[in-house]
């Protein structure tokens, strides 16, 4: 079976940055399965995983815009230490929710500075092209109650 739009596909992967260092892998864990077509895979992927079966190994390198995106300026930002009402330590990779323009926005700590605190809004992964080293593990056509549901349901998926 070819992977289509609402098959449940699983598959290994090894994720690296354009230095070859690993910033995620499967290696050692069960594949990661998702719902083609329901956008749970960053969008580059989901489209070159189309076509793909069982079996197939692959390389592709997904751009920034079809990955987590390209990085904005405006969203790193520097705000006073006071403005953490309730954090006495703050440090560098800690995540908080703040409140944008858009919404609610996660936000990670890049650097302390004094009672400075500087903050990005940027997915840690923005900006980046993405490599990834593929292995079709699994693909099967979704039961009607995961896609009534949006989701993978049983080994791999969510449980309910």
């Amino acid at each position: 079976m070819q992977i289509a739009d609402n098959s449940v596909v699983s598959f290994h992967y090894t994720l690296t940055d354009d230095s070859g260092q690993v910033i995620d892998s499967s290696e050692g864990r069960e594949p990661l399965t998702y719902l083609q077509g329901s956008g749970q895979i960053v969008q580059g992927l989901e489209k070159v995983m189309a076509g793909r079966s069982t079996g197939d190994q692959f390389k592709v390198d997904v751009e920034a815009a079809e990955g987590y995106g390209v990085h904005h300026p405006e969203l790193v930002q520097e705000l006073p230490r006071d403005a953490f009402q309730g954090v006495e330590d703050i440090q560098p990779g800690m995540q908080f929710q703040g409140h944008g323009p858009q919404g609610v926005i996660n936000v990670t700590v890049t650097k302390v500075d004094g009672e400075t605190v500087h903050i990005d809004g940027n997915h840690p992964l923005a900006g980046q092209t993405l490599h990834f080293d593929i292995e079709v593990t699994d693909v099967r056509a979704a039961s009607a109650e995961e896609l009534a549901h949006g989701h993978v349901h049983g080994p791999g998926g969510h449980h309910h």
